[in-house]
């Protein structure tokens, strides 16, 4: 049984101009210690199925369909349950840790009142714990700094306090909603190898989301392809990467600037994403398709398996994708 199972995933925003269908029928599963991708152009649902899952909407969101963690329905879970499966299973690292630290407070008070909270601990006890997770995650000097605020912190720090916090009660499965954002290569590369280091230290099953497929290829087992609220393709990191089967896919990697390919001019996916308070009847990508059959406008493509490992949703033979 997968550690995490959503199925059938909708989630829907009521808003003054009508309902925004941001996540539609979405199914997925991530195994213990597994790590999985969901990559995706801005607005495609990957953060809104994370945020569903979590029971962390905005007000004027609904979830429905089933979100299973260890066999429980997190979408059923009174308040209380819920609490605790977040605080002590659960954890999400968000994308940007100024706005998810608190600037009053200084980091050790922060980080202690996770563990006095969930854990029970004393003060004492909470911040010698947060000061041994900040040296997990190689914050130099942590006894001395713990006690300085947010702002003291460059943005790479922070973020690396932020993935200090979300692993003091160790759990089970970590969401980092892309949390290399707005920072430069270098710190982006330290802190994809600091969530490689943490996963196999703690035993950690983390989903990564981001738009960036540059830091996906080294470090997720799969890679999961979002596109108007729906899912376009799945497999292993290494399937998707050499041979895409879904044309949003293949447009998203031609896209990526590489050292072995001499393009004059960065190549782009034409046209605009999909309104998702109208969303087209068939394929949502049809629009900006140089695939597309005629029935792509009219007929919404199936998520199929195919090559036994691997599921695809597009009317398009897979030979015809490349």
């Amino acid at each position: 049984m997968a550690l995490l199972e959503i199925e059938n995933l909708t989630v829907t925003f009521q808003t003054g101009d009508g309902p925004v269908n941001a996540v539609n029928g979405v199914s997925l599963g991530i195994d213990t210690q597994e790590t999985l991708a969901i990559v995706g152009e801005s607005g495609s649902g990957k953060s809104q199925t994370a945020f569903a899952a979590m029971g962390l909407l905005a007000q004027n969101g609904a979830a429905t369909g089933k979100v299973r963690f260890d066999g429980k329905n997190l979408l059923e879970l009174p308040q209380a349950a819920l609490n605790k499966v977040r605080s002590q299973e659960i954890a999400m690292i968000f994308q940007d840790p100024m706005t998810s630290l608190n600037p009053y407070i200084r980091i050790s008070d922060q980080m202690a009142e996770v563990l006095t909270l969930h854990k029970g601990m004393s003060k004492r006890e909470a911040v010698a714990e947060a000061v041994k997770m900040l040296d997990a995650v190689r914050i130099p000097d942590a006894k001395a700094r713990i006690t300085m605020y947010p702002h003291e912190f460059s943005g790479g720090m922070r973020q690396r306090i932020m993935i200090a916090m979300a692993l003091l009660c160790r759990p089970r499965l970590l969401i980092a909603d892309e949390p290399t954002t707005a920072l430069d290569v270098t710190v982006q590369a330290q802190i994809m190898q600091l969530l490689g280091d943490i996963r196999r230290e703690f035993g950690t099953a983390v989903i990564l989301i981001t738009h960036d497929l540059g830091i996906v290829a080294d470090f997720c087992d799969r890679t999961l392809v979002m596109y108007g609220g729906q899912i376009m393709e799945e497999g292993a990191t290494t399937d998707v990467f050499a041979s895409p089967s879904h044309p949003y896919t293949l447009g998203l990697l031609k896209a990526v600037p590489r050292l072995d390919r001499d393009d004059d001019i960065l190549q782009t996916i034409a046209g605009e994403p999909p309104d998702m308070s109208r969303l087209p009847k068939g394929c949502p990508f049809t629009s900006r398709c140089t695939f597309r059959q005629d029935s792509c406008a009219d007929i919404r493509p199936a998520l199929t398996d195919f090559d036994g490992t691997r599921r695809r949703a597009c009317h398009v033979p897979t030979q015809e994708v490349a």
